[in-house]
This record gives structure tokens, sequence and C-alpha cells, in this order.
């Protein structure tokens, strides 16, 4: 039997800032953000958009599409939580009205908890092949203004459907983990912004792509020359394209040309989107399969990695005209509503985020119609509308 994704969603909020203004207003050279960093855009959330909110809009974009009836688990990786208790996803499944028989949590390990849950997702199908999971990564990455982190926040959120006979991915059997403790990224329960050392990080990345990638090729029996495309949790679109060099050294030109190809298309909304935590990997899938160059059964590796750390690598097969639940207009559509941000706006918006507003104050979004926000804590309990 085969188990994947069926359906994926995406969202992300309507504003941006330009990595050129904001490389001005720190006197960089915008090559610096652009190049050094690889990033053009990056999403801003206001008060209005949290994890939670982002992850309903995600969700909501293919439910109409499916049986919910048939949903029997729904899993939320984030380490943006909205609370040290409840699960963030009890609001979704109460905002999509989903079954009250479904099954849900949330987890969390940096930027690792969205790929828990896919696995998580896919054994619980594999023994109840006639039910469906969600599963959601949604984050807000927010290092602060002016800090050397700045460039690579973002928000956003993926939320996918996994069921048996998909229709975009099969996944693979058999995965390759690596873990260690260790202190490269961390955010303190009294802190709303991370807490990163950047160049130990990108180590720690590389040395766990390197380690996880060699391994499963050993136990797949594949050469680096048998992938269609290998796609990354992309921070930045830097750090990925050091382990996309890594992994193409040495190899024969369509190798190394098809690799670097379909890096570059997969990391096509990354770049301009920003840093989403536990669905940056997800977000290059999709950003991939829009904008990428795939046969049907092609065979795409997938490195997720959360700091801590924790990594994996695995693989999916892409399914036979599987272009046809996709929709790259829509994904289009949705980044070229955002309104560009000046650097004041962005600050002022961004400061005000950090702090839930006071309770009882109501909070009024400037999305369009249809998308949910956060509209502020009642009695010191979380309240979500539909725009």
């Amino acid at each position: 039997m085969q188990i994947g994704i069926d359906q994926i969603g995406f969202y992300t909020p309507n504003k941006y800032v330009d990595m050129v203004d904001l490389a001005h207003a720190r006197n960089e050279d915008p090559n610096k953000y652009l190049i050094g960093i690889g990033q053009s855009q990056m999403s801003v959330a206001d008060q209005t958009q949290d994890a939670v909110s982002m992850g309903i809009n995600a969700t909501q974009s293919y439910l109409s599409q499916i049986d919910r009836e048939q949903v029997g688990l729904l899993v939320f990786g984030t380490e943006s939580g909205v609370d040290q208790s409840k699960s963030a996803s009890l609001f979704v499944k109460s905002a999509l009205n989903l079954p009250p028989e479904v099954r849900t949590f949330e987890v969390k390990e940096a930027c690792f908890g969205m790929t828990a849950g896919v696995m998580i997702a896919r054994d619980y199908v594999r023994l109840h092949p006639h039910h469906s999971a969600i599963v959601i990564g949604s984050d807000l990455a927010r290092y602060g203004i002016a800090t050397a982190g700045e460039v690579t926040q973002g928000a956003g959120s993926v939320s996918l459907l996994i069921k048996a006979q998909p229709r975009i991915l099969t996944l693979n059997d058999g995965h390759s983990a690596f873990s260690q403790d260790i202190n490269d990224f961390w955010r303190p329960n009294n802190s709303a912004t991370a807490l990163v050392d950047g160049k130990y990080s990108t180590q720690v990345y590389l040395d766990f792509f390197q380690r996880t990638f060699t391994d499963y090729q050993k136990l797949k029996n594949w050469q680096t020359s048998d992938f269609a495309a290998l796609i990354y949790h992309l921070p930045f679109t830097k750090m990925g394209l050091k382990a996309n060099r890594l992994a193409i050294a040495n190899q024969d030109e369509a190798t190394s040309s098809r690799l670097a190809a379909n890096f570059t298309a997969g990391a096509q909304y990354g770049r301009v989107v920003g840093n989403i935590y536990t669905a940056s990997l997800y977000l290059s899938l999709l950003s991939l399969l829009e904008n990428g160059s795939l046969t049907d059964n092609a065979l795409v590796g997938l490195f997720s990695y959360g700091s801590g750390a924790m990594g994996e690598f695995f693989s999916g097969r892409t399914v036979t005209d599987y272009q046809k639940m996709l929709n790259p207009m829509a994904t289009q559509k949705l980044l070229n509503r955002r309104q560009k941000l000046t650097i004041p706006e962005y600050e002022q918006i961004f400061t005000t985020a950090l702090s839930d507003p006071v309770d009882d104050l109501i909070l009024v979004s400037d999305e369009a119609k249809g998308y949910w926000y956060f509209s502020g804590t009642k009695n010191h309990i979380r309240q979500y509308r539909q725009k």
C-alpha cells in the first residue's frame, strides 16, 4: 500500500519586507542579503496572525476537496506555540469543524516538528488505511530588529493531507536519522525572539546532512545520480545551497545540472517568504513541484533539520499526473497580494506583534475576506475569527 501526500496547502501573511530596503536601512551592501544569504523578501506577520491562524488558513485552502469524515489524525508541528498546555491543533480542529473523533496534538523539536508529524501520520495511515491525516507546520521566525539573524526571519504555514493512494507524492519506506544535544539555536520561555549561533548552526546543519544523506544512500543502495531532485529545510536559501553543493560534488555533469536546477526551483518560494521553521522543507517541496522539472515517478530526496539538533533524510516519488493536484497560479496570487512595507512600518508591526494585546481588546485584521485571524483574548482565552 502506498502512503503519501495527497494535498498541499500554503499560507503566508499579507505583508513583506524587501531585502534591498532592509540592507540600506542597516547600512549593508544589498548583495550581502541577496547573494550572501540568498533572500529577496520576507513575509511579516502583524499582531492578528499567529501559528494557529496561519495553520487554519493553509489547511482551509484544500479542505473543500477532501472528505472531512475520513480525517482521523491532526498533528501540528510548531516552535511558535500559543499556549504552554493546549495544543494549537485544537484551535484548528474547532475552526475547521473537523470531526470530534479526530486524535490531535502538537509536536515540538525546532524545525523538525512537521517532519515528525509526517512520520507519525504515515504510520497512522498504514494502520488505518481508511483514514487520512492532516499535518500542519506553522511558524513565525523572529530574531529581532537589527540583529544578525534579522534577514532570516519570515512567517507562514504549510498543511499536508497524508493518505493511502496519494495523488502528489508517495513516501518511500526507510529513513536515516541523527540527533545530538547541542546549542546552535534556542528560544527560552521568557523570550519572544530566538537566540542563535549562526556559524555554528550552519556547520551542524551541513554535518547532519552529510551524515544522513550518506547513511540513507547505503540503506537504500542508491547513488546521488538516482535522485531527480534534493530539497532541504531552508532557514535561508544559501544554507541549503551549501548542502546541495556538497551533494553534487564529484558528480557527472548531467546529475549536477539536474540537481542544481531543481534546487533553484525548490528554493524559489522560500527566497521570497523567508524562514518558516517547521514548514520550510515543505515549502521547498511545494516550490519544487510547482516550478521544477520532474517526470512521473521521479525520486525526490528530502533533508529535514531542527536545531538542538535533529536531522533526517527520507524520500518520495512523484505520482502520475501530480500536477493536477497543484495550483501554481493560486500560490503566485497569494504571494503577489502582499503589501510591501517601509522599514519603519515593518519595525512598528514587528515590535507590536511581539506581545499579545491586553485582554478583551478586539483586534481587526486587514486580511482579505475568508481568511482567519487572531482577534485577541477574552477572559485570557484566545479568539479566532474568519474575515
